[in-house]
């Protein structure tokens, strides 16, 4: 089976050497850029599993390319950043980031990161890749919702792990505690918060009333619950 592929995008030359170092050491394929031009260029030829990101780049807003890389890739986004204000950490998972890790960092801790992320059912190769639900269906091997009427809707990866975590348990209640094991990252406020806008988000694509929503509804202070029936291809 072929190692999975990293990006490590960071203009700091001994960040990249030391994060392709340690990943290449566990086990990973890595490819390094300073700049989000050769970047960019390289995820058109290929799309990787994980991509590093720092935010600081000298050609780019980082967080702009952060939500575009959510939109259009089917990477696992971690963003490795100095900024380590918690409204920082909030806007990076808002804008589509899987997880995020502060600088300075211990490398054994983005190894493990990493492998919680490709842990996920999108990548243990066994996973479902279909889901039907109330008229919708969703395709997490291309990131897209289908309605009956044939619109058609994307959502990033972030929004997908969210929507399966839903559509794998229909009619149960799924704690925050339990979204945040299965789904990964630090526990907090900034997880809390980053969970809130993907589930807005997700009502939203649905069309779902934000006052009263059919589907994702919030049982407050016990987490959520999907009330829809589900067939999975």
């Amino acid at each position: 089976m072929t190692a999975p592929l990293v990006t490590i995008l960071d203009d700091e030359p001994q960040i990249r050497a030391l994060l392709s170092e340690t990943l290449t050491e566990a086990g990973f394929r890595t490819a390094s850029y300073a700049r989000a031009t050769e970047f960019e260029a390289a995820l058109a030829r290929a799309t990787p599993d994980v991509c590093l990101v720092d935010l600081g780049l000298p050609d780019r807003d980082g967080l702009a390319l952060v939500h575009r890389l959510a939109l259009e890739s089917g990477a696992a986004i971690i963003i490795i950043s100095g900024r380590a204000q918690v409204q920082d950490r909030v806007t990076g998972l808002e804008l589509g980031a899987d997880d995020y890790i502060i600088k300075p960092f211990d490398p054994a801790e983005v190894v493990a990161r990493i492998r919680a992320r490709l842990r996920q059912p999108k990548t243990a190769g066994q996973a479902q890749d279909t889901a039907r639900f109330n008229g919708w269906t969703a395709h997490f091997d291309r990131y897209l919702l289908t309605a009956e009427d044939g619109r058609e809707v994307s959502f990033s990866h972030a929004e997908g792990e969210v929507l399966r975590l839903f559509l794998e348990a229909p009619k149960r209640l799924i704690s925050r505690q339990q979204m945040q094991e299965s789904l990964g990252g630090a526990a907090g406020e900034s997880f809390d918060r980053a969970m809130d806008v993907r589930i807005s988000r997700l009502r939203t694509k649905l069309g779902e009333d934000p006052k009263n929503p059919r589907l994702i509804k919030t049982i407050y202070g016990a987490g959520y619950i999907f009330l829809g029936d589900v067939s999975w291809s």
